[in-house]
């Protein structure tokens, strides 16, 4: 549950309202009607309007940034590992941090046949 003031960004348009999706806004209150799909009413600057939205349709500001910062510190680390030819780490990013099972410390890859293979789906 969002809090009143908070901010949030408006992410979807579950019932098509015609909502400005990927324009924040705040949370002005509540909904507190049991017949309504509804859960806050939020308010949208750029729209100068207020509308009334789903808790699925909205997300804090933060969570946002905290995922899209995720997402780019990964993408980095692939792009080192695969410009520095670190095979682990770019084995552990793609495993999401988990450590290599011993059947596949068996199947020992020389560096060139590595090489050989990424560049292969890169180009798929």
């Amino acid at each position: 549950m969002f809090k009143l003031g908070e901010k949030i960004v408006v992410v979807g348009d579950r019932y098509e309202q015609n909502l400005p999706v990927g324009d924040y806004g705040y949370v002005i209150a509540y909904d507190r009607n049991a017949d309504s799909v509804f859960e806050y009413i939020v308010r949208i600057p750029k729209a100068n309007r207020q509308f009334y939205v789903s808790a699925e349709d909205i997300e804090l500001e933060e969570t946002l940034l905290s995922l899209e910062a995720d997402r780019i510190e990964r993408e980095a680390l692939i792009d080192f590992a695969l410009a520095t030819h670190n095979e682990e780490l770019f084995r552990r990013i793609m495993n999401g941090g988990e450590e290599a099972t011993p059947e596949s410390e068996k199947d020992v890859q020389s560096r060139e046949d590595f090489i050989r293979q990424v560049n292969l789906k890169a180009w798929i």
